[in-house]
């Protein structure tokens, strides 16, 4: 594990970095999964509105978060609830449009060179065959990756934010997390956590980087 960075070598109170990935260190997947779908003839809203509001399907990506049920059998299970006959690789065909954010990015590669240990604590949506992590290119930004389908948990139960702080070495006081879920919030703020909500406008990494005490990011 890597270690902590001693107190009082950082320019901010904090000294630990976590980062949630969707939404955080990527652009608006929401606008490439509408393009997506108008691609395939489905309605622009019918991936957001199948997969948060169906039960069946709310129901299978719980199940993948938490590592129960592989991304190829949600790929299959999923596809005839979209109204799509070909399953083969349905996340990563969805995902290819989503980029990595320059600013988060910057933001986790300028805490990590300050000193600060940098965590992602993400929710996955399955690595095989489609990895979203190494199709952003963000492994390598961190010290401490907590994904959800290898640990057996997700987000927001309590039990996976302790995981995360007891892997960076970290008191929850010691940290801020950047999430884009309002409901992902309280469990860390319990810890002790400074939480800031990534709400899709300009300005969270500046913001992050104000409470860090190094520059603005791009």
């Amino acid at each position: 594990m890597a270690q902590p960075a001693v107190p009082g070598t950082l320019p901010s109170r904090y000294r630990g970095l976590i980062l949630d990935f969707a939404g955080v260190l990527t652009t608006d997947a929401l606008a490439v999964h509408r393009e997506w779908c108008a691609s395939q003839g489905l309605d622009p809203e019918a991936w957001r509105r199948t997969l948060n509001t169906h039960p069946v399907v709310r129901q299978l990506y719980a199940d993948l978060e938490r590592g129960t049920l592989s991304q190829a059998d949600w790929n299959r299970q999923t596809a005839p609830y979209l109204g799509l006959t070909e399953h083969e690789n349905l996340m990563g065909r969805a995902w290819a449009g989503v980029r990595p954010a320059a600013d988060m990015v910057a933001l986790a590669k300028a805490a990590r060179e300050a000193g600060y240990m940098v965590a992602m604590l993400s929710n996955s949506f399955g690595l095989d065959p489609y990895d979203p992590y190494a199709a952003c290119g963000v492994w390598d930004l961190f010290d401490v990756t907590v994904i959800s389908e290898r640990e057996g948990i997700a987000k927001p139960d309590p039990a996976i934010y302790q995981l995360t702080l007891d892997r960076t070495g970290l008191p929850g006081e010691a940290c801020v997390f950047v999430d884009d879920h309002p409901v992902n919030l309280p469990p860390a703020e319990a810890l002790g956590i400074t939480t800031v909500l990534a709400d899709g406008q300009p300005g969270t990494s500046a913001r992050v980087a104000s409470l860090l005490g190094i520059g603005a990011c791009v």
